[in-house]
């Protein structure tokens, strides 16, 4: 520290330090978002995941103790508030991509404001389905883990739940190219959950995804029924497909019916397909395909035991030779 601390009169002016910044807007560094009309807001679009959680989980998330008597005015509440925000935040996110494809049209386009309107309507009648698979995603959670009680404690405590929860709502809106909205809500689940699945990648019914934290799901992976993660688990892309120039090609692995990737395994590439009922061992690192009902597993390493007094002696012999 300074022997003589600063005197006030030594200190910068708080509108040389404004200006400093506001200098840096205009240095393009695509950092700022300035003089735009349109842009969804995360807040929103995380909102309206947690009013589309309570419904997807009436009586878990959200209001409680919900009766019979009750509920069809609760949904209807819930329904009508996704509609309104939902509508607002697809409108606003398709007005961004047009300023940005055709040089700031986005402010005279009722096309998007029509557009929105039907993907949210499209994307609360599919809720019914939604829950649908979900509750077997649940069923999958409960039936490959003994720890777990009961569906409700999944529903409640499982963070792979969650994840796969955002992302099937998520890839309803990435299905129908609503732009920003499906990253925003996967990378809220990520920040979470410590999962991070793309909303473009295809997974089918029953998934489970057991402790979860560090599993990567990349954009083109496609998983079938009844496949199993565990944690640490990347389904990723090989170098040579991480450029602009793949944008559009299948770059992630494929993942047939009753896998079992244990943790810690690294699968990439496009044309890397694992057969159903496959078994992958922790720690594999896989870029080719494997057959349908094979098990892939590293050559086991020996171990070695020593007792404590055993490698103290060692150490002792090893310094009296130096």
């Amino acid at each position: 520290m300074p022997d003589t601390p600063p005197q006030p009169s030594d200190r910068p002016s708080l509108e040389k330090l404004t200006g400093g910044i506001v200098d840096s807007y205009q240095a393009g560094l695509r950092a700022e978002h300035i003089d735009a009309t349109f842009l969804p807001s995360r807040d929103a679009a995380i909102s309206v995941l947690g009013l589309v959680h309570e419904l997807v989980f009436p009586g878990f998330i959200g209001e409680q103790k919900l009766t019979s008597d009750s509920l069809l005015d609760h949904v209807s509440t819930i329904v009508a508030q996704v509609r309104e925000s939902l509508e607002q935040q697809i409108d606003a996110a398709l007005r961004y991509s047009r300023n940005l494809e055709s040089d700031g049209k986005g402010d005279d386009c009722q096309q998007c404001t029509l557009l929105a309107r039907r993907i949210a309507d499209e994307f609360l009648a599919a809720v019914p389905a939604l829950r649908q698979r979900l509750a077997l995603d649940v069923q999958a959670a409960y039936d490959g883990d003994p720890a777990c009680r009961n569906t409700d404690e999944a529903i409640f405590c499982y963070p792979g739940v969650y994840a796969i929860f955002v992302h099937r709502v998520a890839h309803e809106l990435f299905l129908r190219d609503v732009p920003l909205i499906p990253r925003i809500m996967n990378e809220h689940a990520h920040s979470k959950t410590g999962i991070d699945i793309h909303p473009g990648a295809q997974i089918g019914e029953s998934f489970f995804i057991d402790h979860g934290t560090g599993v990567v799901v990349g954009e083109t992976s496609v998983i079938g029924n009844r496949v199993k993660l565990y944690q640490g688990v990347t389904l990723g892309g090989k170098a040579d497909a991480l450029s602009r120039s793949a944008r559009g090609t299948k770059r992630h692995p494929t993942i047939e019916d009753d896998v079992v990737i244990y943790a810690n395994a690294t699968l990439l590439g496009g044309d890397t397909i694992v057969g159903a009922g496959s078994i992958i061992g922790g720690g594999v690192f896989l870029t080719n395909s494997v057959p349908p009902g094979h098990f892939v597993y590293n050559k086991t390493q020996e171990l070695k035991y020593r007792s404590a007094e055993k490698l103290k002696a060692l150490e002792a012999q090893a310094a009296e030779q130096q």
